[in-house]
């Protein structure tokens, strides 16, 4: 039990509590040289996001000053220390606007506007991304209060990711993509507060102790006042993280199902948009060639539950003329290599199917049961009724020698055809 209890030792090695509150408090500021720091890191973050270059984001990352004010504000908190909290607020404010105006003032003057894969990366958070903000900043906290801080700071400042989504929202400003604006903030704010309770928790643990004045009675108001502070940011925060989580857990369900109904049976996708809200929850998904009625689109609704997908609608779009834009637009957000000439082939090809009737056996039949017919053209037609209805309806055209019983012969390819309502015409 003891050797258990020193191998999971935080005091080992523990530095001097005054140096760390000094070193926390040093880190804090943005002014003057850090300052400078922070604008050229997120110059260079933008670069990287802009030419989707990975090793320049990761430069980027080492470079930034932005952990400082972060963590900041989790120790005081810790520590009931309202002036440094007030410091660390502020200055991770600054640190906030001067980001986004350097990375909107960039992506504003660069002529590539592209969104690239790096970028878009930063648009939506997920449950992982609270993970590593958390463990991130348990292990930017336990370094912090260490003698000897070592490599995890650079890791830390690598894993969190605070630069990405910053640049990103300075993209979202410069293009006006609100989507992208509010998504990278969301991204950011999320690493933000679980940094911070990362290390108020570490601080916590290691029994820092809290700053009191001489005044007994203001000292009570402020710990009460921080309390009330640290609940309203740790439980949103960590009903947020219960909601990504459920989240993630709804694509994964989605992808089984869409694997075993869809994938799995050699239907090409082409279009997918799962869009998840705690309203309304739907699956739109188009497909290369094939077509479903409206019965098998009900099957499909109705097993969504054996996937443990709830309150879900599945949509299948198959009004190809709609489809274009919203096919181009997936595509271009996905960054893939299919040109705007092979989604057109592929929509035609899906058009023309509505016309193709095809059915060499019948011909064969025909013949024998209607040897005076000499020719058989059949297709399918569009009829435009009044109050602007349309349907399709299947024509058979034939041709006869002699004189053939037309309504025996419409009659028989009914029944064959099962389709009521085929229409037979004599070209003669």
């Amino acid at each position: 039990m003891n050797y258990l209890k020193n191998l999971l030792n935080l005091h080992a090695d523990e530095e001097e509590r005054s140096a760390v509150i000094q070193n926390v408090s040093k880190n804090i500021s943005f002014k003057g040289a850090n300052l400078w720091i922070l604008a050229c890191a997120i110059l260079i973050a933008s670069i990287g996001l802009n030419v989707n270059s990975t090793a320049v984001i990761i430069g980027a990352m080492l470079i930034s000053p932005l952990m400082g004010p972060i963590v900041g504000a989790g120790f005081s908190l810790a520590t009931y220390d309202f002036s440094l909290l007030k410091k660390s607020a502020k200055n991770l404010l600054v640190a906030t606007i001067v980001s986004l105006t350097v990375s909107s003032l960039y992506f504003y003057l660069s002529p590539f506007k592209d969104a690239q894969s790096e970028l878009l990366a930063r648009t939506s958070p997920t449950i992982y991304d609270v993970m590593i903000a958390f463990f991130g900043g348990i292990v930017g906290a336990i370094s912090m209060t260490r003698k000897e801080k070592g490599n995890p700071i650079p890791g830390v400042a690598i894993a969190t990711a605070l630069m990405p989504p910053l640049c990103t929202a300075g993209f979202g400003i410069a293009t006006f993509n609100l989507q992208y604006l509010l998504g990278a903030l969301y991204l950011y704010s999320i690493n933000c507060f679980f940094i911070g309770i990362a290390t108020f928790l570490i601080i916590k643990y290691l029994k820092y102790r809290p700053v009191v004045t001489d005044n007994k009675s203001y000292d009570k108001k402020l710990r009460y006042a921080i309390t009330v502070m640290i609940l309203v940011m740790t439980i949103p925060s960590f009903y947020l993280a219960y909601n990504l989580l459920n989240e993630k857990k709804f694509t994964q369900n989605v992808e089984k199902f869409l694997n075993s109904e869809f994938y799995n049976n050699g239907y090409t996708v082409i279009y997918k948009k799962v869009n998840y809200s705690t309203k309304k929850k739907t699956i739109e998904l188009a497909f290369l060639s094939k077509q479903f009625d409206s019965l098998e689109i009900k099957q499909f609704n109705k097993r969504l539950s054996n996937f443990g997908i709830e309150n879900t609608q599945l949509i299948i779009k198959q009004n190809t003329s709609d489809l274009k834009a919203e096919i181009l637009s997936e595509i271009n957000k996905r960054s893939t290599d299919v040109s705007e000439k092979d989604l057109q082939i592929n929509l035609l090809n899906n058009e023309l199917k509505a016309y193709k009737f095809e059915n060499n056996d019948l011909k064969k039949e025909v013949e024998i049961l209607f040897p005076e017919i000499e020719e058989l053209s059949m297709g399918k037609v569009k009829t435009y009724h009044t109050k602007d209805s349309v349907s399709t309806t299947t024509l058979i055209l034939y041709k006869s020698a002699t004189t053939t019983d037309k309504e025996r012969l419409s009659n028989w390819l009914k029944t064959k055809l099962n389709d009521t309502n085929l229409k037979v015409v004599n070209e003669q």
